[in-house]
Parts: structure tokens; sequence; C-alpha cells
């Protein structure tokens, strides 16, 4: 059996080169802020601060890193962040999969107008003063449980596993299990949740990321920084650094130092850029074969 090949003509090259043009560019533009960053957390400060910094490190230094870890506030932070994504992933997982192989059965009653109440909430909230109100009357305030419990499902994410389960889960399987004499708990504990390793690798991305990256919340209500996650801390050194520049005329010795100590903030706010992307960056490759299936779940059958 002769093979065949299908002949390429100049059109089609000329295609070809534009969109990797066109990529490479795009490539670029999304890839050297975070460059920047890498090589600003190594580089004197002064010469970051000076605009001298541009392709490579300039004075290699890891003082950014060192002040990072002798930092009391940062590791703190960098501890909360870990207990509140461990125990929030836990629970969002505990809560977002019995409700959507729930939902996901075609036998339950109440399958629809439960689905449509969950729906509901992607397009009316009850807002930011209502929701303080309410996690402050349930005597949540200052505690961790402020930044878990209200977001403990993704409407988004009980979808996409639901649409997993709908179309993943045979009803023969169930069938046949019944005739063994299974029950709807042990079917999902015994054979749903270990074929369900795709789904769970998802939900274990989205929500660990969201949790991991979240600070508003800590915002609105945490007030004891003891119990600040480490977006907070990253976020008040962010802000002292662009406020502490402005507050008073100094002589010319004093704004020396005072320059010389904004370019070590500087440069300890790249470096921990850096270091609380660790976790994600760490992560993402044993998800990554199931992050564009589990998308496209979601995407196809809502």
């Amino acid at each position: 059996m002769e093979s065949t090949s299908l002949k390429r003509n100049k059109h089609d090259v000329v295609f070809d080169v534009v969109i990797f043009i066109i990529l490479t560019f795009l490539f670029l533009i999304v890839a050297y802020p975070l460059y920047f960053i890498i090589i600003s957390s190594v580089s004197d400060p002064i010469k970051v601060s000076q605009g001298k910094v541009v392709w490579l490190p300039e004075g290699f230094t890891l003082d950014g890193y060192k002040d990072v870890f002798t930092h009391g506030s940062v590791m703190r932070g960098f501890k909360n962040s870990l207990i509140y994504t461990g125990i929030g992933v836990t629970l969002n997982l505990v809560v977002t999969l019995p409700t959507s192989y729930a939902l996901s059965r075609r036998d339950f009653v109440l399958r629809k107008p439960i689905t449509l109440f969950y729906m509901v909430t992607m397009f009316v909230g009850g807002g930011m003063i209502p929701t303080y109100l309410v996690v402050k009357a349930t005597g949540l305030i200052n505690t961790m449980w402020a930044l878990i419990i209200p977001g403990c499902i993704g409407v988004y994410n009980m979808i996409v596993a639901r649409t997993f389960f709908t179309t993943n889960i045979p009803v023969e399987l169930m069938e046949a299990a019944k005739l063994d004499g299974c029950g709807n708990t042990r079917f999902f504990i015994s054979i749903v949740l270990p074929l369900s390793g795709a789904i769970i690798a998802i939900l274990f991305l989205y929500y660990g990321v969201g949790h991991w990256n979240s600070y508003f919340s800590a915002l609105l209500y945490i007030d004891d920084r003891t119990k600040w996650p480490l977006q907070m801390e990253l976020r008040t050194i962010l802000i002292q650094n662009s406020e502490s520049m402005v507050k008073k005329t100094y002589t010319a010795e004093e704004r020396l130092e005072m320059e010389r100590l904004e370019a070590l903030k500087e440069m300890m706010k790249y470096s921990l850029i850096i270091i609380s992307s660790i976790p994600v960056l760490v992560i993402y490759p044993f998800v990554q074969k199931y992050f564009v299936k589990g998308v496209m779940i979601g995407s196809v059958k809502g």
C-alpha cells in the first residue's frame, strides 16, 4: 500500500510562519514579566531600582531569599496558607464530590430544582456586606473557618464534577452493583471514587490554587496578623513599599539610606513572589494531564 503525504503549498507555509510569529510574540509578552521577577530576585537591589536589570541578573545576590526565610511574619503566613489550603481543599472535596454525584443520578427526584438552586448563585450573589454579617453572626470572624466554610463548594466545580459522573459512570455499573447488594454509599465510596481520579485531581488543583492565592477574604475577616495567610503578608509588603517613601522629607544621607532599605524591600518582594508560587508550580505537573480534560468536560456539557 503506497504511502501518501499531503503537499503543503506556499500559502500554508506563510500561514504557519505568521501564526508562529504571533504566538511567539504573545509568549514573550506573558513570559517576560515572570522572567524579570526571577532575575530581579537574585540581582543587586540598587541596580534593580535603577532599571539596569533588563535581560540578565546584575550583581548576583541571595539576600532577598535570606530576608524572606528570616522574616517571622512571612514564614508564619506561609505556614498559615499551607494549613488553610490543606484543610480547605479537603473540605471542598468532601462537600463537592457527594453533591455532584447525587445531582448526576437520574433517579434523584429533586435533581433539577436543586441544580437550578445552585446555578442561580452563579449569577446572583448576596453581596459583600450581607456575607460579612453572616460570617460575623456565626462567630467566624478572626478564625480560619471564615476563609474556608463560606466557599466550601464552588458551583462551577460542582457542575464539572457532576458532568464527569454523568458521562463516565455508566448506569449499568450501578445496576450491577445493586444486584450484588451494594448500596448507594458503598457504591460511591468503593466504586465511583476509585474511578474518578481525573476529576479529583482537577478539583484539587482548582480549589488549591484558589485557597493559596486568596487574600480578600482574609482582608475582610481576619484582624489578627498572626492568622494572616501568605498573600496578605505579600500585599502588606507591596503597600509599605509604595507608601513609605512619601511620608516626609529626608536629608541627603537619610535619603540614601532609605533608598537602600527600599531597594532591599523591593528585592524581598520579588523573592517572596517566587517562593509563594513554588507550591502551585510543584503540584501542577502532577495534574497537568487532567487539566484540559477537566476543562473540556465542564465546557461541552454543563
